[in-house]
């Protein structure tokens, strides 16, 4: 059995129609490209097809300007049963220059679920380097942040 894949980056070239009026690469390109790879990192942990479950903590750092070479890397911080907590880090750089920045980090959450839609088990992540076990506890800590801040969404819903 192959080990599976824990990390993963998507690289695209940041093009005139991901631009905003502002001339920069609006933030739902930036979030698509956020989608794609915590879905290919997802998919490649568990095996399955996955769903976004959550998208939080967005952080917009710096803009990406176009003709920019764009890099999406995520990486596996925390398994649940069916969920994948993903780490993601944007990068950005003028393709002649190489000359590398942030633009962007968040938490994607997604769930490997069968061809009903019913979730299904992932295999257990477990953290090794300090690096890893920093992030590991930061994604446990977020979840109970999390449930705080949906209690609190409920008077917005319905």
């Amino acid at each position: 059995m192959t080990k599976p894949q824990r990390e993963i980056t998507l690289r695209f070239l940041a093009e005139p129609q991901d631009v905003n009026f502002g001339g920069k690469v609006h933030g739902g390109a930036v979030m698509k490209w956020i989608d794609l790879a915590a879905y290919a990192c997802a998919a490649g942990w568990s095996g399955k097809y996955c769903v976004t479950a959550y998208a939080g903590g967005i952080k917009f750092v710096a803009p990406i300007h176009v003709g920019s070479l764009v890099e999406v890397t995520s990486k596996v911080i925390l398994t649940g049963s069916s969920s994948m907590h993903i780490a993601i880090e944007v990068v950005a750089c003028d393709p002649k220059s190489l000359n590398r920045r942030k633009t962007t980090h968040c938490i994607v959450i997604m769930v490997a679920v069968d061809e009903t839609g019913q979730k299904v088990r992932v295999p257990e992540w477990i953290p090794e380097s300090d690096e890893d076990k920093a992030q590991h506890e930061s994604a446990k800590k977020l979840m109970d942040m999390r449930k705080i801040i949906s209690e609190e969404m409920e008077v917005f819903g319905h």
